[in-house]
C-alpha cells in the first residue's frame, strides 16, 4: 500500500526520506565545511537507489572557487564513506549556490544588507506575494526593503515570520 502522507519527489524518493537524508548529510558536512572556513548553505537530496543525488552548496564572503568545491568534495566523500548514511551508490555534487543564492538563515540576510533581494511573502502585500528591492535593514523584528525605481524611495518593513523565502537578485 502506498504511503499517501508524504508526497514523492521526482525519481520516487519520498519527501520524508529525502529530508532525513539531507539532515544526516548536513550533520556530517557542517564541521568539514566550517573547518575549511566556508559556509554550508544548503544540502539537497533527490532520486533513489543508485540514482540518488546529493547536492551540497557552499559559500564564502569573496565567493567560492573550484578549489573550495574540490576540497569539500574530497573531504565529505571520505566522511560519507566512513559514516555510511547511504547504503548504495550515489552522486555527490559540491558547488556555489549561484549569484541568486537563497538566503536561508537570518544571518544570511543580515550579511546581504545593501544588496538587491526578492522576498516571497507568507501573505500578500498590495496583492503581491513577492516583493523585490534593496535590503536596507535587518533587525530583531524583521527586514526593511527599499523598492527599486520608486520616487520618492518607498520602503516596506517585513517581519521575519512573514518571510516564506528570500534570495539575492542578480545585479549587472
Amino acid at each position: 500500500m502506498k504511503d499517501l502522507s508524504f508526497p514523492e519527489l521526482p525519481g520516487g524518493v519520498k519527501t520524508r526520506d529525502s529530508q532525513h537524508l539531507a539532515e544526516r548529510v548536513r550533520a556530517i558536512a557542517a564541521p568539514i565545511v566550517r573547518a575549511l572556513e566556508l559556509e554550508l548553505v544548503e544540502v539537497e537530496c533527490s532520486g533513489h537507489g543508485a540514482r540518488t543525488r546529493i547536492r551540497v552548496f557552499i559559500d564564502k564572503p569573496d565567493g567560492v572557487g573550484l578549489n573550495d568545491c574540490e576540497q569539500v568534495h574530497v573531504s565529505l566523500s571520505h566522511a560519507l564513506d566512513v559514516e555510511d548514511p547511504i547504503p548504495h551508490a550515489y552522486t555527490l555534487e559540491v558547488s556555489s549556490p549561484g549569484l541568486d543564492r537563497p538566503l536561508k538563515q537570518r544571518e544570511d540576510i543580515r550579511r546581504s544588507l545593501g544588496k538587491l533581494v526578492s522576498i516571497k511573502l507568507r501573505r500578500p502585500y498590495n496583492g503581491q506575494w513577492r516583493v523585490a528591492g534593496r535590503l536596507v535593514d535587518a533587525n530583531e523584528r524583521g527586514v526593511t526593503v527599499a523598492f527599486a525605481r520608486s520616487d520618492p524611495e518607498q520602503t516596506l518593513d517585513v517581519e521575519w515570520e512573514a518571510i516564506a523565502e528570500a534570495r539575492l537578485e542578480v545585479e549587472f
